[in-house]
């Protein structure tokens, strides 16, 4: 007699991958910097995925709100840039804060970091520290796409050097370059890069003047800073930090020791954790901003569903559960909550 099939049982769902957090280790190495140091210690990190951003701010506040009002705060930048316009909301957070502020950078501190650290009244940097120009660039709703159909960002720099090749290579001086431009550059986002150079201005003198009282000083850094570089990315080392007019000092060797353990336990938390379904279906887990002080961590977790839309070529978020997380130490004891940033 043939024998009925057995039903086979569902294959076990694959487990999600967590990212570490590894608040107990941060936490001590955040002590003994603080201990150092003489005086409250904030550390702002960002993974090459996240960026300096608006919500950044409420973050900032969970930690000031902690620490209290304090003569000198020493913050520790570790970043690759993002939005100028929160660089100055964070400055002009922790100056209500504090009356002396000090940036300490061991590492790369660019763009709106760069920013940050001119709200500084000194800048601490390590051996393999370096700020970068602040020229600034844009990613616009009208802006060209990438072959992932993803949407670049657009510096005025860029710009300006295409039409000038364009002028210098032309035989026929009449010709106008913007017409084969804005076959591929959106009139729009032309004018809003160009709008943008000049809020990059501007931020850089607003940061300055919390401690550079001489306008004209302000406005020679802020002006190195924009158009000197033919480079955005391009590293200012020490002592081109020090020709800019940037208060800047050697770090202790033991305080840049210290900051780079503490990058490399970031570095942990900040790694991706990939879950793979098959081909078209991901998840992502990813910490991409941390803000820490004596007892609190405020990080910020990706947590996304990802599905792969072939005919376009491009990574659709299905689920996102994306959130800022608190922990707290009281009494001896930790306490984790999300925190509700809109």
């Amino acid at each position: 007699m043939e024998q009925p099939e057995m039903e086979q049982p569902d294959a076990e769902p694959r487990k999600i991958k967590q990212p570490p957090v590894l608040f107990n280790k941060t936490q001590t190495l955040v002590a003994e910097i603080a201990s150092l140091l003489g005086g409250p210690f904030i550390a702002y990190w960002n993974n090459p995925k996240g960026s300096v951003c608006h919500n950044d701010v409420v973050a900032l506040h969970e930690i000031l709100e902690k620490i209290g009002h304090q003569e000198t705060i020493y913050l520790f930048i570790k970043s690759n840039g993002g939005n100028g316009q929160a660089s100055l909301r964070l400055v002009n957070l922790l100056r209500q804060y504090c009356q002396r502020l000090v940036a300490l950078v061991p590492l790369q501190c660019a763009s709106a970091a760069t920013m940050i650290a001119l709200g500084a009244n000194e800048i601490l940097m390590g051996p393999l520290a370096y700020l970068t120009a602040v020229d600034t660039s844009l990613t616009h709703d009208l802006s060209p796409v990438d072959r992932h159909n993803n949407r670049v960002s657009v510096s005025l720099d860029e710009l300006t050097r295409v039409i000038r090749l364009w002028q210098a290579e032309q035989s026929n001086k009449e010709d106008n370059p913007y017409k084969a431009l804005f076959q591929h550059v959106h009139p729009l986002v032309i004018g809003a890069v160009d709008r943008a150079e000049s809020l990059s201005l501007m931020l850089c003198k607003e940061l300055l003047a919390y401690h550079v009282k001489d306008a004209a000083t302000a406005e020679q850094i802020a002006n190195t800073l924009n158009s000197k570089y033919p480079s955005h990315s391009y590293p200012i080392l020490f002592e081109e930090a020090r020709a800019v007019g940037l208060n800047v000092v050697h770090m202790s060797p033991l305080i840049s020791t210290l900051l780079l353990e503490l990058n490399e336990q970031y570095s942990e938390m900040g790694q991706p954790a990939t879950t793979d379904f098959d081909e078209i279906r991901s998840h992502s887990n990813e910490i991409l901003n941390i803000w820490e002080s004596d007892d609190i961590q405020v990080h910020y977790r990706e947590d996304k569903d990802w599905f792969y839309r072939i005919e376009e070529r491009r990574w659709l978020i299905l689920n996102d559960n994306s959130s800022w997380r608190r922990i707290e130490r009281m009494n001896n004891r930790t306490k984790k909550s999300i925190l509700h940033i809109s």
